[in-house]
């Protein structure tokens, strides 16, 4: 029902940009080479209370996370002197944590901003599946839709940080395809069990997990149940994401899917309108780090949304939080705008502290309650 009002929002698209106009929403923004204008959104002219509504609505709603499964770990420590085997720090340790990543990490946002969240993927046999488990079921996650496949590492990313700042990460895994049997073990559980949801959010890092098949079995669902389907993207997978409902690549992903470098607004018009046309989806939203996101419609229109954070410290799991709180945003009602300008938010708040990959409801809340006020108080002078 909610996707079906928003697929009818698209048919209304002049209207609605109307609408938008008239209540100042929508100011004029950017001018492209091509004499076409992107439309820039303003917090301050945003109707906030509008989202606010969403938000919680989130409680009510259920969303299907379907990717590639690791876990983040993080060792803290400090650096005081240059090792002499080789001119790089020494770094000497404090402590260490540990934080689901990937399709987990978006997972975990959903759950964080009071939503329900089912979880598809694959770990291996080993500790640091059992691990992700457990944080799993701390969560009140359903883990049944995740299959341990033999011989298969649990993917695990290591960062070292010193002074509030990444010196080095590696990783342990493997990028091989998963077997035949896993994919089917993975739709069928989907297929059986997709009554209650809301959306579906494919969480592509390349390791395996999205193939051709897997998306083929979502991409039926996303049509026969009316589901909107959100991917945040691997580039080497993006003929797979055809007729989805909304991909998220940042600027990196989208100039080398495209194969053209973004350097002003009329490449970046080109890049988004391309990728756009290409794959045929509803709607694409580049996330652009410092310059914000722009979002690319099925009408041709642009809309650019302002970075949101005041510093950026840590951009680690941000593209998790803006498909997390986008996707919501959609499944509870918001027109694709308006959703991406929460996710943005949202954003906002987890690049803003070093080591943090989800945004809480209440953090969120209180944040878009203080853009409430200022709109007030900007409204009354």
């Amino acid at each position: 029902m909610v996707y079906n009002a928003l697929k009818d929002s698209y048919k209304r698209d002049a209207n609605v940009a109307a609408t938008y106009k008239r209540l100042g929403i929508l100011s004029q923004g950017p001018t492209f080479a091509s004499g076409q204008t992107a439309a820039e959104m303003d917090m301050k002219a945003t109707d906030l209370k509008s989202l606010m509504k969403a938000i919680e609505g989130f409680e009510k709603t259920e969303v299907l996370v379907v990717g590639d499964i690791m876990l983040d770990q993080f060792i803290w420590g400090r650096v005081s002197r240059i090792s002499p085997e080789a001119p790089v720090p020494v770094v000497e340790v404090d402590h260490e944590t540990t934080m689901l990543g990937g399709a987990t990490n978006v997972v975990n946002n959903i759950v964080s901003l009071g939503a329900k969240a089912r979880l598809c993927g694959v770990v291996g046999d080993d500790y640091i599946g059992k691990r992700i488990f457990s944080l799993l079921n701390r969560l009140g996650v359903n883990i049944n839709g995740i299959v341990v496949e033999d011989n298969r590492p649990t993917t695990l990313k290591t960062r070292i940080i010193a002074h509030a700042q990444q010196i080095v990460r590696y990783d342990r895994e493997t990028r091989d395809t998963l077997k035949p049997e896993t994919t089917n073990t993975i739709l069928d559980f989907i297929h059986n069990r997709g009554e209650t949801l809301a959306a579906i959010i494919v969480s592509d890092y390349g390791k395996g997990v999205v193939t051709r098949e897997l998306m083929g079995g979502l991409k039926d669902l996303m049509s026969t149940r009316g589901l909107p389907l959100a991917v945040d993207p691997n580039v080497r997978n993006f003929p797979l994401y055809e007729g989805v409902t909304i991909i998220t690549p940042n600027n990196e992903e989208a100039q080398e899917a495209a194969g053209m470098d973004i350097s002003d607004e009329e490449s970046l018009r080109r890049v988004g309108e391309g990728l756009l046309q290409s794959y045929r989806c509803r709607a694409l939203l580049i996330t652009r780090g410092e310059e914000g996101m722009t979002l690319f419609e099925g009408d041709g229109g642009a809309t650019h949304i302002k970075v949101i954070a005041r510093k950026v410290y840590d951009v680690t799991g941000a593209g998790d939080t803006v498909i997390a709180t986008l996707t919501l945003g959609i499944a509870t009602g918001l027109d694709v705008k308006s959703a991406a300008y929460l996710s943005n938010l949202a954003a906002g708040i987890v690049v803003g502290e070093v080591g943090t990959s989800t945004v809480k409801k209440d953090d969120l809340k209180a944040l878009l309650a203080s853009h409430i006020q200022q709109q007030a108080e900007g409204s009354n002078k």
